[in-house]
């Protein structure tokens, strides 16, 4: 297992991180400590959750695993989320410090920890001054209630603004941004990835097979059936799966990814997530596994290095289509500045 530092941080956590997402949901408690045991055995020792997952469910079964392997909790980096509603008042939901103070005190309560390691704003909140969350994410910090903070879902003048006040306040400031980025969703790199190189923030991508399609286990024009995320509920699949089955840019990607896989004997899955491990910035990529079967096929990942011609070929093959303006070629024109008879 490849391990990275969590951002700017001096934190080391594994390339691959095991997010929570489906325990106590798609995977009971005895499934779940089944993937925490064999991800740790792995040398993994990164866990992503967050207090709206499983209405909590998730954090508690984080936690009652942490208590029955102190050896693994030791090692452990345990990162949450705070932001989507825990009850239906108007202050269960948010960023502002009275939210956010219950729910990291109740996020703490449910794992069983005195600190979390990363606390992660798990949206922007337009109602909230961002001020006020960063007051209260830099004093969780000095109280030692949590490490590090970091956030989710948020977009480039989000990152830059937070980032700037955060370090014209002298607060602490954040590490890591986490979204959705894949070989099928990319739209990132248009101006937050540049905004989180700019600000020092490790990227920790979420949805890295595309919700399943990078796995192969979609076919084109053949509605998902089975044992998939898709197939076990139809009418979700038919409104997710139609849009993209349509994109001709999603089966020239899954048919380069089917081609790498085959020239170097591995899953699907293990070349969509070695590419998204070498993209500029990303810290670690967040593992979302449903069974122990997945886990360990994409844990073999890790070790996966792909060979230069095969990182260009999915590049090209995945390269968004941006906007005319400001990103397509106009607007990169426009910024574009070269010294000429000069160093």
């Amino acid at each position: 297992m490849e391990y990275r530092k969590l951002g700017p941080s001096g934190t080391i956590v594994s390339v691959h991180c095991l997010g929570a997402m489906t325990f106590g949901d798609e995977a009971d408690e005895a499934t779940s400590f089944r993937l925490m045991d064999d991800f740790f055995a792995a040398g993994g020792n990164f866990i992503d959750t967050a207090d709206v997952y499983s209405a909590g469910v998730s954090e508690e079964i984080v936690g009652r695993w942490l208590k029955a392997r102190p050896t693994e909790a030791r090692q452990a980096v345990v990162a949450t989320k705070g932001r989507f509603p825990m009850g239906s008042g108007p202050n269960d939901l948010g960023l502002s410090r009275r939210h956010l103070g219950e729910a990291l005190d109740a996020s703490l309560k449910r794992l069983g920890v005195e600190r979390i390691d990363l606390y992660q704003m798990h949206a922007w909140d337009a109602l909230t001054p961002i001020e006020e969350t960063l007051r209260f994410l830099d004093d969780a910090v000095s109280a030692g209630k949590i490490a590090y903070y970091g956030f989710s879902n948020y977009v480039g003048w989000h990152i830059a603004k937070a980032s700037e006040i955060a370090k014209a306040r002298g607060y602490s400031r954040p590490v890591t941004l986490q979204p959705q980025y894949s070989l099928l969703v990319r739209d990132i790199e248009l101006e937050i990835v540049d905004a989180c190189l700019d600000a020092g923030l490790g990227l920790m991508p979420w949805s890295p097979l595309g919700g399943g399609w990078l796995s192969g286990k979609y076919k084109r024009d053949q509605m998902p059936s089975g044992a998939t995320r898709l197939g076990e509920n139809p009418n979700r699949g038919m409104e997710a799966y139609g849009p993209r089955n349509a994109e001709a840019r999603t089966w020239n990607v899954i048919g380069a990814v089917e081609d790498v896989a085959k020239s170097h004997g591995v899953s699907m899955a293990q070349v969509a997530l070695a590419w998204l491990a070498a993209r500029p910035a990303v810290t670690s990529v967040i593992l979302g596994a449903r069974t122990p079967a997945q886990l360990a096929d994409n844990l073999r990942a890790a070790d996966l290095r792909l060979a230069d011609e095969a990182m260009e070929r999915l590049t090209a093959a995945s390269a968004p289509t941006p906007p005319d303006y400001p990103y397509g070629i106009q607007g990169v024109a426009q910024r574009h500045r070269k010294l000429v008879g000069g160093r």
